[in-house]
């Protein structure tokens, strides 16, 4: 067996995880959720006994698709807090399986060095704004689920949204500037004019938050 075929088996045994339903909405819920979320929350969210949520939520740990800590839900702390309460959140790292084996990640670093080393950042902004524009299925109503539909798992902080995960996390890692960029000029003409997207990166998720238009 190969280095790649290995590598394959075991991102197939991760994904395999997600193959049972109750997982697949856990694992959804904890993702997407701005803080860490404790047994009885999960399984509140999901509508499912406390016992069986916490059966998958470790099987998901197990996996390496969540991660788990311990804290004091409470707040309380000192003498007759009780004990810290196990809380999980997504893992880092990803997991990508392509039947037959394809190769986009390595292409996609091409690209994007190329674009880099040729200067032409303000070039790539513009086809991601002119892209963003192009699909108009964002309104001011439904802005939350077309964001959510293209992974970028958004969250109200008051009345900002903010982007708990970033599709473009490998790239973004190895070319910042660039690729931070291009995301921005993507969400510019994605949104609706009533939203203003702005580089404050959320910690752990994308660098691009969206405030509510002070024109509009």
């Amino acid at each position: 067996m190969t280095a790649e075929d290995s590598d394959s088996d075991s991102a197939f045994a991760v994904l395999g995880v997600l193959g049972d339903p109750v997982r697949r909405r856990l694992y959804r819920h904890v993702a997407a959720a701005p803080e860490e979320v404790g047994r009885d929350a999960a399984a509140e969210a999901v509508g499912i006994s406390r016992s069986l949520a916490a059966f998958h939520l470790d099987k998901l740990v197990e996996a390496g698709l969540l991660a788990v800590s311990f804290r004091r839900l409470s707040g309380r702390t000192g003498p007759g807090a009780g004990r810290p309460a196990k809380v999980y959140r997504r893992a880092e790292g990803e997991h990508a399986v392509s039947v037959p084996p394809r190769s986009y990640d390595e292409a996609s670093r091409l690209f994007a060095e190329v674009v880099e080393n040729a200067g032409l950042d303000r070039e790539l902004q513009a086809a991601a704004k002119a892209a963003g524009a192009a699909h108009p299925d964002a309104t001011a109503d439904d802005l939350v689920e077309v964001l959510r539909a293209r992974g970028y798992q958004p969250f109200w902080d008051g009345e900002t949204l903010r982007l708990r995960n970033c599709p473009f996390h490998a790239l973004a890692e190895e070319f910042p500037a660039l690729v931070c960029g291009m995301n921005l000029a993507l969400l510019e003409g994605l949104a609706p004019e009533q939203w203003a997207p702005s580089m404050d990166p959320c910690p752990g998720g994308c660098c691009v938050t969206l405030s509510k238009n002070k024109t509009h």
